[in-house]
């Protein structure tokens, strides 16, 4: 917007969105201003096209009925705005127009014809400038909020100026319905106004459909309303969008490019499209004047642009649980699932449901070349055992006795609902490698008058998505089936644990632990694991547990250079059968090494020692290792120290990143090779090289956990639940996964804890539902939409009883000829899980500079990208984000300032490497939490529960997350922000003292104790709630989080507000907003 003295003095430009489903746009809602009047033909003012729904649902797939198009859900409350003062003209709908009458005394350059594009509506922005140092004019700092007001540091700008009372604003007329297309999901994104972002509807220059856009169905036009946008607008606003005057609806002819606005001094001014920035050049105070405007009034300030009209994850989440919450069937090929934080009910109708696979995209381009313009990434995150809510079905197990699964003949793809089956029923074709194989004459059925097979619904393996097969004895070790898989304790009972009390912990809850381990009937039978226990500090301890002794036996095994097992009957035990032996175990231990004084220890001969006892006992298994310090011992695997934490941040990380020996590397892969898997729990004091012993449980498919300065007091429930909950999530043992891809795609790249001995298998000697293995598709070959894309993942496992078997994932993926179908099926959840795996793995050959550049010219390409092909011409200042993509700044800023990626000296090597460690092995709904965390607020949720629920229903319906900023902590406010990782308990200073007092039994926060872990069990219902809420919280994380309590200005709150991932956090860091207008930058610079 070019700014006139003549009739303006300041302007503030906010703006809402309309969300469609092909990308994201900026309407200009509000304006103050002293004088003028705006040109209702104005290009930047007029009606925008609805844009494009989901992906036509008219075809149908695999025999079944595509779904009918899901009518979006309106909100319930009309659009308000601020009230008007005086009395002005009625708008069309028999309503106050707020907007003074326009006409064109307007302060703009030259107007476009009548004729111009009235589907384009461009959004004004004024005076920010991109220039290369509108990153180094942070955001002012804001100090705690007092009394529920932000206060802005000492020497920031001054505040915004309060808005024109005259504010105006009329309606604009509904918008037409394209046939074919879905109605736009309403309000997926928060006022972006500020971000002059493009028309809701900006047709496709390659889109499909152009000849549909821009007509009426039947001469009818509908309305689309916003779900309200957060404060103080009176009600009463009719449906459609206010601040806009009513455009009379015709056909668009094609909108000429603006011409370019000239630039001085160096600095690219923003267009008359983007907002006010405190950024600008030296001695400039507002934007750069274009060819046509009249010099700025010297009293012109800058404005910050408002982070609440950014893009909002949180609105998107809650629009998405509002929009397709409930059932979700998979019958169609290519269709997009629900967002992870969405909760919905699995249908499985033919292909595997989102909790087991995601694909980043769902419809996959035809050609490479696509693929590669856009740079959009295509991976699948895989968690083949994830837990199913409740209401879904677990994939049932087939038995085909000695014959087997049925397989293709040349690419051995198992049985699926994608196969063809021809002459008769005689052959089948395999999509993924087209060849015909012969049906075994057991398996043989005739077809029906479709071509189906008629016992099609009664066989899982050609209806369902997931499903098992038993295994022969093809599919076993040495021909041979399985022993049930057995459970080692390996106890550190050295100095730092004994003093920690973690060895009297651990003993003391064992019991407990073991009743947690997974049982499974296996023909007819109820198979159980067995376990051992080994200790271990500069020698190896073996414990003899048979259930015919009177009192356990132990055995010592001094010579750790070349370890053996020196018990070959009563190490392993069934934990009921000897139930005594092992509780007067528990007992002994900890008296045994009260007095241990030994500080050196071993770890390698340990592990070594625990797959010896495996080995011997001809059985596969986990190893829970409990550590304590850096093995400097002399013994196989001792390590130096090298604590270092000086590099970290610096191009020299990888050398304290990645391991300082092969022998934790070697020692993992021969676990692996035994289907032996290894866990980590280390409780350390000191540096302990997690980058190097963490190597084995990385290799063997296990878990690193990481407990600095333990204490049983403070720490001791979270490591009892994090190993209960270990012991119980393992599901699947000596495990190899193939994924199998039709042809023109194929897998190339693999994340996560695993190791492959070849290109195609995945070995781990464990998997867990908490675990997911990413993996990038590479795209070389042309597609057809006829043939589509298919993948199937297989995973041989032995179960927790002992049953040898295959689990199958089927997914159909759709094939499009136009980047607008690309960019409307992504699922962005999941291009961030493969794109923050990706980066985490290269830590250890790349510095973390290039490392960073990469993600941001990757993301500015993705976008530059759908702006150049999938957008109308318009202004350079426009920011145009695609609906599946608009947080993709946010997320690749939370990214970029993550622990696990940019964690710097003000953190240990241990603490970097435990958070690599952990991002590896994330799903996509752990990934998301740990990018963007949870904020809750806590008072809000005792005081909307409202009284207890009832007394079968113990849980409270948990409030709804806010923004992941400071603006958002009220003084008078609780609040709960989690990742997955830590857990913050924030308790502002003017919290009631009625709530203080029946929460922590104090009379002020002032008198709190943030030393403590655990909240009070208080007996009141405001306790027994807030409580509940925790722990609620707590269920949804992969890990036990440990709580700490945080006070405004209290010195943990630095550590708190680094994990408020929308502000900015030093000078290596931006906030949202500062990197969203680096990132138009980069794009604009791209598009030049």
């Amino acid at each position: 917007m070019r700014l006139f003295s003549h009739t303006f003095s300041a302007a503030d430009i906010l703006c809402n969105s309309l969300d469609s489903p092909n990308h994201r746009i900026l309407r200009t809602w509000q304006i103050c201003y002293l004088g003028g009047k705006m040109n209702p033909n104005d290009q930047y003012f007029q009606q925008q096209q609805p844009g494009y729904g989901a992906p036509p649902l008219g075809q149908n797939y695999g025999g079944m009925m595509a779904p009918p198009a899901r009518t979006p859900v309106m909100p319930n409350q009309p659009q308000q705005f601020p009230p008007a003062n005086g009395p002005h003209n009625m708008n069309p709908y028999g309503q106050p127009s707020p907007r003074p009458p326009m006409d064109q005394s307007y302060g703009h350059s030259p107007l476009p014809p009548q004729g111009a594009n009235p589907h384009q509506l461009a959004q004004q922005m004024g005076g920010m400038s991109l220039a290369d140092n509108s990153l180094k004019s942070p955001i002012p700092t804001m100090y705690p909020p007092m009394n529920g007001n932000v206060s802005p540091a000492p020497g920031s700008f001054p505040p915004r100026p309060p808005m024109a009372s005259n504010l105006q604003a009329s309606p604009m007329p509904p918008q037409t319905l394209t046939p074919g297309m879905a109605l736009p999901r309403p309000g997926l994104m928060p006022p972006m106004q500020q971000m002059g972002l493009a028309s809701p509807q900006q047709q496709y220059q390659n889109g499909p459909g152009m000849e549909n856009m821009g007509h009426a169905v039947n001469g009818q036009q509908f309305t689309s309303p916003r779900p309200p946008m957060g404060g103080g607008f009176p009600a009463g606003q009719p449906g459609g969008f206010p601040g806009h005057p009513p455009m009379p609806f015709q056909q668009p002819p094609m909108q000429q490019q603006q011409p370019p606005q000239q630039q001085q001094g160096g600095y690219d001014s923003m267009g008359s499209r983007y907002p006010s920035s405190p950024s600008y050049p030296p001695g400039m105070s507002g934007p750069i004047p274009g060819p046509n405007s009249q010099p700025m009034p010297p009293q012109q300030q800058a404005r910050r642009l408002d982070p609440d009209q950014m893009p909002s994850a949180i609105q998107v989440m809650e629009d998405d649980k509002r929009s397709r919450s409930g059932p979700f069937a998979t019958s169609q090929k290519g269709l997009v699932p629900p967002l992870v934080t969405t909760p919905f009910v699995t249908q499985d109708q033919g292909n595997s449901g989102p909790r087991f696979v995601r694909s980043s995209m769902y419809s996959v381009p035809a050609l490479p070349d696509m693929m590669k313009q856009t740079a959009v990434p295509f991976g699948l995150v895989i968690s083949p055992f994830a837990q199913l809510e409740e209401g879904e079905q677990p994939p049932p197990v087939v038995d085909m006795g000695e014959l087997g699964p049925v397989r293709c003949g040349r690419c051995k793809a198992y049985m699926c609902p994608f196969m063809q089956f021809i002459d008769g029923g005689r052959r089948f074709q395999c999509p993924f490698c087209k060849a015909t194989s012969e049906v075994p004459s057991e398996y043989f059925q005739h077809l029906d008058h479709t071509g189906m097979r008629m016992d099609k619904y009664q066989r899982p393996e050609l209806c369902l998505g997931s499903y098992e097969f038993v295994g022969t004895k093809d599919y076993c070790r040495n021909n041979v089936f399985p022993k049930p898989p057995a459970y080692i304790f390996v106890l550190d009972v050295s100095y730092n644990n004994v003093k920690s009390g973690l060895v009297h912990l651990l003993c003391q809850n064992i019991k407990s632990i073991l009743q947690n381990l997974p049982r499974e009937s296996v023909g007819g039978q109820k198979g159980g694991a067995r376990v051992g226990f080994i200790t271990y500090s500069k020698e190896v301890h073996f414990y003899n547990i048979k259930s015919s002794l009177a009192q356990p036996q132990m055995m010592v095994v001094g010579d750790v250079d070349d370890m053996f097992m020196p018990l070959l009957d009563g190490f392993l035990c069934d934990p009921v059968e000897s139930e005594n032996i092992i509780d007067q175990l528990m007992v002994q231990i900890p008296a045994m090494f009260a007095d241990s004084r030994e500080t050196e220890t071993i770890l390698g001969p340990a592990i070594k020692a625990g797959l010896e006892a495996l080995k011997a006992a001809e059985c596969v298994g986990k190893l829970l290792v409990f550590h304590s310090s850096l093995p400097i011992a002399e013994a196989p695997g001792r390590l130096k120290s090298r604590d270092e934490r000086k590099l970290l941040g610096t191009e020299k990380e990888k050398t304290v990143l990645s391991p300082q020996t092969t022998f934790y590397n070697q020692l993992g892969q021969e676990c692996a090779g035994f289907g032996c898997r290894v866990d980590l729990f280390v409780a350390n004091n000191a540096f302990v090289d997690l980058a190097t012993i963490g190597q084995v449980a990385r290799l063997t498919g296990g878990q690193v956990y990481k407990y600095t300065y333990f204490q049983a007091d403070l720490d001791g429930e979270r490591l009892v639940e994090d190993v209960r909950r270990n012991v119980e999530q393992t599901v699947a043992f000596d495990s190899i996964m193939r994924v199998r891809t039709s042809t023109g795609v194929r897998p190339v790249d693999f994340y996560g804890h695993f190791f492959m001995s070849n290109t195609t298998d995945v070995e781990t000697a464990g998997i867990d539902s908490d675990q997911a293995m990413t993996i990038e598709i590479k795209h070389d070959d042309k597609l057809t939409d006829e043939d589509g894309v298919y993948i199937q993942v297989a995973v041989l496992f032995t179960s927790p009883g002992g049953q040898r078997r295959l689990r199958i994932h089927n997914l159909a993926l759709s094939v499009c000829n136009q980047m607008a179908d690309l960019y409307r099926s992504c699922d962005l959840d999941t291009v961030m899980n493969l794109l923050m795996k990706q980066s985490v793995t290269k830590l250890t050959e790349s510095s973390p500079k290039q490392i960073k550049d990469g993600l941001i010219n990757r993301s500015a390409q993705i976008l530059a990208c759908y702006r150049k092909n999938c957008a109308s011409p318009s202004s350079p200042g426009q920011l145009i984000l695609p609906e599946c993509m608009k947080l993709l700044p946010l997320y690749i800023n939370c990214l970029l300032n993550c622990d696990a990626l940019s964690g710097g000296s003000d953190m240990s090597i241990d603490d970097r490497t435990f958070n690599m460690f952990a991002v590896q092995t994330m799903h996509v709904g752990a990934s998301l939490a740990y990018l963007y965390p949870r904020l809750v607020p806590i008072v809000d949720a005792a005081t909307a529960a409202g009284a207890p629920e009832q007394e079968d229903q113990q849980l409270l319906l948990l409030p709804s997350p806010v923004r992941c900023t400071v603006d958002k902590l009220r003084d008078d406010g609780v609040y709960c922000l989690d990742n997955g990782i830590h857990m913050f308990l924030w308790i502002g200073l003017s919290v009631s003292p009625e709530w203080i007092h029946g929460v922590f039994n104090t009379n002020s926060a002032a008198q709190i104790d943030i030393d403590r872990t655990k909240l009070l069990e208080l007996d009141n219902q405001r306790s027994q709630e807030v409580r509940s809420v925790i722990g609620q919280l707590r269920s949804t994380r992969q890990r036990h989080m440990r709580l700490t309590l945080v006070r405004p200005r209290d010195k943990l709150e630095f550590v708190f507000r680094k994990f408020l991932v929308e502000d900015k956090h030093g000078d290596a860091s931006s906030s949202y907003v500062d990197f969203l207008c680096h990132l138009h930058k980069e794009i604009r610079n791209l598009l030049n």
